[in-house]
């Protein structure tokens, strides 16, 4: 159930993947959750636009090392920026380029990107056809449909195999459930009957056993794992044979590659946002949070996850 899968030419060395995470999947983490044995690991979704005019920003988020394989993810809907994008320098290093046709924020959806794509599919497919003109191999991940009414999934996923997409994910919740509800396990399992690329199974995955239920239901050929991994990356750890370092010693070294990488404030305020999910659940959690999130230093922030972490 949990192996080796083969994409495209490409081995992962498991089918358990690390999504893709707004705000979130920068390269420490990435790499975090490579450690602990995910198979392979997203960058946060990063605009074809702001590739097209230079963001420096954007080319923060694609700051990546020499691991393989691995994957980026673009979003946006014009084809030619798309495909542009898919060609560029920053690209380059990326064995995959996901193209993000689930995303639910209204700020996506107002310019025609994200999920709005599944409400026009010639588009969509226009805009996964330019992608593969790069040479890149391109994926696509989007969800079950925009409302419960009108579940397009098995159709959606024919395609993107017809343009040329050599993987889909399924995120099994419609748009309008956003991130709430149980995953639709036979959405799933009807886009895995549709077509012969491989397909991964997103939404409701916290563990090995919920992993287990997914592919058991769905027939997919492994998961993506998101929040998750957010509040304990060492749950990729369930599916190798992978012993995770204390938490305390995961937490300081990526907040030490967090700061050499992006400075002292990003990795102050980003290393507070996560210490505060990996803080879930523990006692005096409320209190600790209180006092991280007035840290105002890297300094500070690793004062108080020495005391805190074990």
């Amino acid at each position: 159930m949990f192996r080796p899968v083969d994409v495209a030419g490409i081995r992962c060395p498991n089918n358990v993947f690390l999504a893709p995470l707004a705000g979130y999947t920068n390269y420490p983490f990435r790499r975090l959750c490579r450690s602990l044995g995910a198979g392979l690991t997203y960058t946060e979704m990063v605009s074809a636009k702001g590739l097209h005019f230079g963001s420096g920003e954007t080319a923060k988020l694609l700051y990546c090392g020499n691991e393989s394989p691995k994957a980026a993810q673009i979003f946006g809907s014009e084809p030619e920026i798309m495909r542009e994008a898919c060609a560029s320098e920053l690209l380059a290093p990326y064995d995959f380029i996901d193209i993000n046709m689930g995303c639910p924020m209204p700020k996506i959806i107002r310019n025609g990107d994200g999920s709005a794509l599944m409400e026009n599919p010639k588009l969509a497919e226009k805009v996964i056809a330019a992608c593969v003109k790069s040479g890149k191999r391109v994926s696509v991940k989007f969800r079950t449909g925009v409302t419960e009414e009108n579940k397009t999934t098995a159709e959606f996923a024919r395609m993107c195999e017809g343009a040329g997409a050599c993987m889909v994910t399924v995120h099994g919740r419609t748009r309008e459930m956003v991130y709430a509800g149980a995953p639709d396990y036979e959405e799933i399992a009807a886009a895995k009957r549709a077509v012969k690329i491989p397909v991964f199974a997103n939404g409701g995955i916290w563990s090995r056993k919920d992993a287990e239920k997914m592919i058991a239901r769905t027939g997919a050929d492994g998961v993506m794992i998101a929040r998750a991994a957010l509040y304990r990356p060492q749950v990729f750890c369930e599916f190798s044979e992978i012993v995770p370092a204390p938490m305390k010693e995961l937490f300081l070294a990526q907040l030490q590659e967090t700061e050499e990488l992006f400075g002292e404030r990003f990795a102050t305020v980003f290393m507070r946002k996560m210490a505060a999910f990996y803080l879930k659940g523990a006692r005096g959690a409320a209190e600790y949070k209180r006092r991280l999130f007035a840290a105002e230093s890297v300094s500070a922030v690793r004062e108080l996850a020495e005391e805190v972490f074990e």
